[in-house]
Formats: C-alpha cells, sequence, structure tokens
C-alpha cells in the first residue's frame, strides 16, 4: 500500500504560507546585517574562521526549517539505513523526487549535528534568484551547468578550497539532476533503451556518476 498523504486544508496551506514567509525575512535579515561580517571582516584574519562563523549561522537559520516544517505544518519524517557518523566528512547521494528533496536533507543533517555544515552541487540557474543567490554564494555551494566537460573544473577548483580536514562538510549530491516527473522519467528511459543501457522504472538515469566519484574520492577524505 503506497504512502497515506493528508489533505491540503486551508490551515495546512496557510501554515506552509507562514513558514515561507518566516523564512524568507529572517534569510534577509542574515544576508544584509549578519553574514558581512563572518564573510568580510573575520576573513581577513582567518578564511578557516571565517567559514566556521558562517556556517555557524546558516546552521542557525537553518535550523527553523525543521521546526518549522515538523512541529508547525506537522510532518512526519522517518529516516532508515546505514548509520552515519557525525563526525566524518560526507559526500552525500540523494534521490531527487520533489523540488524540496535538498529541504528534507536538513532535517538529517539536524539529527546527526551537521545542519550547519551541509553544502549543496546544486544547478547554476539557480544562483540567479535574489537573495539567495548571495546566500548560496557565501556559504560556499557549488554551481553547475550540468555539462561534464564545463563542470569538472568547476568541481575540482571548489572542493580544493574545501580540502581543510578541520572543517565539517556534508557535500549533498542529486545524481539525477533534476527533480523526478513522469515525462523526464519516460525521457530518461527512451535514451538507456536507445544506448543499451538498464531502463530504470522509478528514478531517472545519473549523468556523470562515475566521473563525478572519480573526482571526489581523492578530495576532503569524504567518505
Amino acid at each position: 500500500m503506497g504512502p497515506r498523504h493528508r489533505p491540503l486544508t486551508f490551515m495546512r496551506r496557510s501554515r506552509g504560507v507562514l513558514s515561507l514567509v518566516i523564512m524568507i525575512l529572517t534569510a534577509f535579515f542574515m544576508m544584509v546585517y549578519l553574514s558581512p561580517v563572518t564573510t568580510f571582516l573575520v576573513r581577513l584574519f582567518s578564511v578557516h574562521y571565517s567559514r566556521k562563523s558562517t556556517c555557524f549561522l546558516f546552521g542557525m537559520w537553518l535550523a527553523m526549517w525543521p521546526f518549522l516544517f515538523e512541529k508547525i505544518n506537522k510532518t512526519r519524517f522517518i529516516f532508515s539505513g546505514e548509520s552515519v557518523l557525525a563526525k566524518e566528512r560526507v559526500l552525500l547521494f540523494a534521490n531527487h523526487r520533489t523540488e524540496v528533496d535538498w529541504m528534507y536533507l536538513w532535517d538529517f543533517a539536524l539529527r546527526k549535528g551537521r545542519l550547519q555544515c551541509i553544502k549543496y552541487i546544486l544547478k547554476k540557474s539557480l544562483m540567479k534568484l535574489p537573495l539567495f543567490n548571495w546566500a548560496f554564494h557565501i556559504i560556499e555551494f557549488i554551481p553547475v551547468e550540468r555539462k561534464w566537460e564545463i563542470d569538472e573544473a568547476i568541481i575540482r577548483s571548489r572542493l580544493s578550497e574545501l580540502n581543510n580536514p578541520k572543517d565539517p562538510l556534508w557535500l549533498a549530491v542529486f545524481p539525477e539532476g533534476t527533480d523526478y516527473t513522469e515525462k523526464k522519467c519516460i525521457k530518461s528511459q527512451e535514451y538507456a533503451a536507445e544506448h543499451g543501457l538498464p531502463v530504470l522504472k522509478n528514478h531517472r538515469r545519473p549523468p556523470f556518476v562515475a566521473a563525478m566519484l572519480s573526482i571526489f574520492t581523492p578530495y576532503n577524505g569524504l567518505c
């Protein structure tokens, strides 16, 4: 039996809108008034402590999301699978079933005490979002074009900046490259059939995974 979804009532919609408004307003306050201190002033003295203090602010802000999502909007999470050591620098691969999967990872990282150090590889177009483009930049998300001949050099360069083992890191990657839809899945299946690859039914064929792993493996103590 498939998962049961609660009806999207007026109250649930209202709580969702309220949560979004709170997140945007607090993000604006943090970006305008707090982030310049950790991003520029502290960086004059230490890159390590600049990154550490920026991650602290980022984690404090992100901690509101699990609270709003789980307590206010009453969304229930169930995490299962292999244990992840909290102190390790982690390369985290995740399926991309919805447009908000990256937010779900915040709830997981919070439980491991690593909410402040999670970073994403994300499509470059998201860097054009007002306000959030600045946030993505200072917390060192890695933008990609989803074209390997362009992205390889970018990923290598950015990883070289994150190679200090003293800096905690959870690097999140969505190998499918985009959220799941039936149309995208059919297109992926057609591509697999044309190239003699296994046809996947529940998710898209991840592009460049082997090549990406060849880059990640020697860097940063990622496991």
